[in-house]
């Protein structure tokens, strides 16, 4: 994928791209009308017919049943015949996708990645277990649904007592924790541990009913010992009035954590998640491949970057898997696809069940071309590590995470993986927030300026000044969000969570 930032780095403003040498199509950067000749590098073609920004169109004759090539990589298959200047989309172009992998080991070999941006560091707060925070807040964690007005409203109480002392009281509603059973049950209860850990959260109450399944005393003993010492637990049925016996350990967790200040750390004490959603056509020519930049960064200081969102690698799994150390990081890789795509097919659904609706109106049209952007955002670093459902990344450089493309739960998960920093690349557009604080970093400019309220850092500069200038911008963004610079999420007050339910509810 380094061609793409190759071509995109050199670029001047035009109205269409071929990312790759190989590409029989190219994507507009803008919307244009039928007629237009357009040159792509020496390469032209009329279109026959519009084509709106983010689409793509044939730059050669594709038969039917020939493969289209965009990122230089198969996309899929044409289903017709497609002329010259033809729009490429769902109408002609279908996904070759099965259910099987056949993937191939080869010993890990280092790549150049984009040139090393100025170090930057952060003032972040370091916690007893060494870890750094890029918040102190505190975090209300209910185990099941029935208290999660309770948490609430405590927070809601308890931020407006403590304004100014700390960073935030933030109560984290879920609907599950009750009528749940195994693995299942296991995914809720190891989420909400991994929250309860997260060095953004200075103090952590977690809030019981008490007949409920996911019960406070196994809970707790999924943390590691060393790590509960900023935790509290209340069982709403054993205590008179929940809500002041729910103050009182927010107080207490308050007067532990608010004298804690900010010290300059540098950035190898970040742990960077990347996500993408609401998708279109630019988003891996300027957005993903952008922040895939601050994930090689963050990885070469020493740092950590996670990629998740399972689902949406299929058909660009084998470019992580070259990336992998180890054979071992190999097969755990291979293993979490394959069970990934035997969840689809349990299911009863195609593992190429993508893109959404929003994808295919920007211009996405099948899973291949929606991974092989989306892969982009975990860069050229190495691959050390694979982590389930609910695990933490402990290892500096990049980490597979198992989730799925969700927004919300694949956010989650990210920060429950230890992400102190979010960046959310998207073409459509979204508000939502979560725990660890969201940069959103939208793939045009038209976007940017049209949701400024939503939107953090506009990704479309990449196409008229270059990914240097732009991944400098970015970093600086980072560092002073780490620092505590508030995000539009954080001010817009979007902070959700929400869990992977996988299995039967009684």
């Amino acid at each position: 994928m380094s061609e793409t930032a190759a071509l995109a780095e050199a670029m001047t403003p035009v109205t269409a791209l071929r990312i790759h040498p190989a590409d029989n199509v190219a994507t507009c950067l803008a919307d244009i009308a039928a007629g237009e000749y357009i040159d792509v590098e020496g390469r032209g073609a009329r279109l026959i017919e519009a084509v709106a920004r983010g689409h793509k169109f044939a730059l050669a004759p594709i038969a039917r049943g020939e493969r289209v090539i965009k990122y230089g990589f198969e996309i899929g298959r044409a289903t017709a015949d497609i002329a010259v200047g033809a729009h490429v989309h769902s109408h002609n172009l279908a996904t070759a996708l099965s259910g099987g992998g056949d993937y191939r080991y080869t010993e890990y070999e280092a790549v150049d990645t984009a040139p090393a941006p100025a170090p930057r560091s952060f003032a972040g707060y370091r916690r007893a277990d060494g870890r750094v925070g890029t918040r102190n807040e505190i975090w209300i964690l209910p185990t099941v649904g029935c208290v999660g007005n309770l948490a609430a409203r405590v927070a809601r109480i308890a931020g407006e007592r403590h304004a100014g002392r700390i960073d935030g009281v933030h109560a984290f509603k879920h609907p599950f924790g009750c009528s749940q059973l195994g693995d299942d049950l296991g995914h809720t209860r190891g989420l909400l541990a991994a929250l309860a850990q997260h060095p953004n959260a200075g103090g952590v109450l977690i809030v019981g009913l008490g007949c409920e399944s996911n019960q406070l005393a196994p809970l707790l003993e999924t943390i590691a010992p060393e790590r509960r010492s900023h935790i509290r637990t209340v069982s709403a049925q054993a205590v008179e009035d929940d809500v002041e016996a729910c103050l009182a350990l927010v107080d207490e967790l308050v007067e532990a954590c608010a004298g804690i200040e900010r010290t300059p750390v540098p950035l190898s004490e970040l742990t960077l998640g990347v996500k993408c959603g609401g998708s279109d056509g630019l988003s891996g020519l300027t957005a993903n491949p952008l922040v895939g930049r601050m994930a090689d960064a963050v990885a070469a200081a020493g740092g950590k970057a996670i990629l998740t969102e399972i689902p949406e690698i299929f058909g660009a799994e084998q470019m992580l898997m070259d990336r992998a150390v180890s054979r071992a990081v190999f097969d755990e890789t291979v293993r979490l696809v394959n069970d990934f795509k035997q969840y689809f097919i349990r299911n009863g659904e195609p593992v190429s069940e993508n893109p959404s609706p929003g994808n295919i109106a920007g211009g996405i049209t099948t899973l291949e071309e929606k991974s092989l952007g989306a892969v982009q955002k975990g860069g050229q670093a190495p691959l050390v590590d694979v982590q389930r459902y609910g695990g933490e990344a402990a290892l500096p450089g990049l980490t597979l995470l198992e989730a799925p493309g969700n927004d919300a739960v694949s956010s989650t998960a990210l920060t429950a993986a230890g992400a102190t920093v979010i960046l959310f690349t998207t073409g459509r557009g979204t508000p939502l927030g979560f725990p660890a604080p969201t940069l959103k970093i939208a793939s045009n400019s038209g976007l940017a300026s049209r949701k400024s309220g939503w939107i953090d850092f506009d990704a479309g500069q990449v196409l008229n000044e270059g990914f240097d200038a732009a991944s400098a911008a970015l970093l600086d963004l980072i560092a002073a969000t780490a620092s505590g610079a508030e995000t539009r999420a954080e001010a817009n007050e979007e902070r959700e969570i929400a869990i992977w339910k996988s299995g039967v509810t009684l």
